[in-house]
């Protein structure tokens, strides 16, 4: 029904209307035809619906009108001895209900109208809605990204140097109490190995929040440099494996699938306890996969529909790269997630011993 519906739209006016009265012609051939004892009336009513429903409110009154004329005229010429009276208001009893059955396809064909006139501003809305908010999430994680980057290099920068200048005032100090052959040379130099101390993990703290090079042969250094990063900073086993050796010419996708990364293994540690992380970068299927796997608890169901903004960033950042975005719970415990993007959705030139090979275009 759907089907023939959809194809008579697709007809022109004119030639709907040639098929209508076409129709209306041939009913009131067949009604000549069986006589005037049998009534096929009732199929009159399928001109006029075509009429009313694809042509137009007047065509449909028209139609009407013509059927009703067709039909006397049939059952006068199939012999009907009807008085003037009984012609009059048999054609009257017919005009009523073609009239009504008109009526009523013209009130449900507006309602339609109507009807869809709302769907389509309401969907008009949703996508301008959707796209809004999909915009204000990108710029969003833009204005976090520039924040990040600058604390980083204010860290980098500024807090760095201050606290360099500061290890070298101490270890100066350190030598002048040294040639006074003064009891407090250890207490500066230990004041030294923690001001050195600090420089490294202000150092570690700001490669984290801004990785200095993640376009180019550092994208696979800086997944190594994180892992080591981990292993130190949280006394846990920390890994990065890869398959090849992969250079990447899109460093937004770069940064995407870094805070991925980050975001993976920090809900390792914090919420599954894991003692083990590895991130693993290959080729599969014609698809870059990421997946940072752990040894811990596992994330509970609670946790993938919790309030919790972790995994929604993730699945988003992922979406905003086209990859596919995967959390699943191990059997033997832990928890993986996966991250894999077609090779025409990164620049990605993945680079072997003998030759390089461009996996995407």
């Amino acid at each position: 029904m759907i089907g023939w519906i959809n194809r008579f739209e697709r007809y022109s006016k004119p030639l709907l209307m040639f098929i209508c009265l076409a129709l209306m012609t041939v009913i009131g051939f067949v009604d000549w035809a069986t006589g005037y004892e049998l009534s096929i009336f009732v199929f009159y009513l399928i001109p006029v619906a075509l009429a009313v429903w694809f042509v137009g409110d007047r065509f449909g009154l028209l139609v009407s009108t013509l059927s009703v004329g067709v039909w006397v005229l049939a059952d006068l010429k199939a012999g009907a001895k009807y008085g003037p009276f009984i012609v009059v208001w048999n054609a009257l009893i017919a005009a009523v209900s073609l009239f009504v059955v008109a009526g009523l396809l013209i009130r449900l064909k507006k309602s339609k109208r109507e009807l869809e006139e709302r769907v389509r501003q309401r969907t008009l809305a949703l996508t301008s809605e959707i796209n809004e908010r999909a915009r204000l999430e990108q710029e969003l994680l833009q204005i976090s990204e520039r924040e990040q980057r600058r604390i980083g290099h204010d860290l980098h920068d500024s807090l760095c140097q201050h606290l360099t200048g500061t290890a070298l005032a101490g270890h100066v100090l350190g030598e002048r109490l040294a040639e006074k052959s003064l009891p407090e040379v250890a207490a500066a130099n230990q004041v030294v190995k923690l001001i050195e101390e600090a420089i490294d993990l202000t150092r570690t703290l700001a490669r984290g929040l801004h990785p200095v090079d993640l376009e180019g042969e550092g994208f696979l250094e800086s997944f190594r440099e994180l892992a080591a990063n981990i292993s130190e900073r949280f006394m846990i086993r920390c890994r990065f494996e890869c398959s090849l050796s992969a250079r990447i010419r899109a460093p937004e996708g770069a940064i995407h699938l870094y805070r991925i990364a980050q975001e993976a293994i920090n809900n390792a540690i914090k919420h599954g306890k894991a003692s083990e992380i590895i991130i693993r970068l290959e080729k599969k299927d014609k698809r870059m996969a990421l997946s940072i796997r752990d040894n811990g608890t596992g994330l509970e169901e609670k946790a993938r529909r919790g309030p919790g903004m972790g995994l929604r960033i993730m699945a988003y950042r992922a979406s905003v790269i086209g990859a596919s975005f995967q959390v699943e719970r191990l059997p033997a415990g832990g928890t993986q997630v996966m991250c894999a993007l077609p090779s025409e959705g990164m620049k990605i030139t993945e680079t072997y011993a003998a030759k390089e090979q461009n996996i995407v275009g």
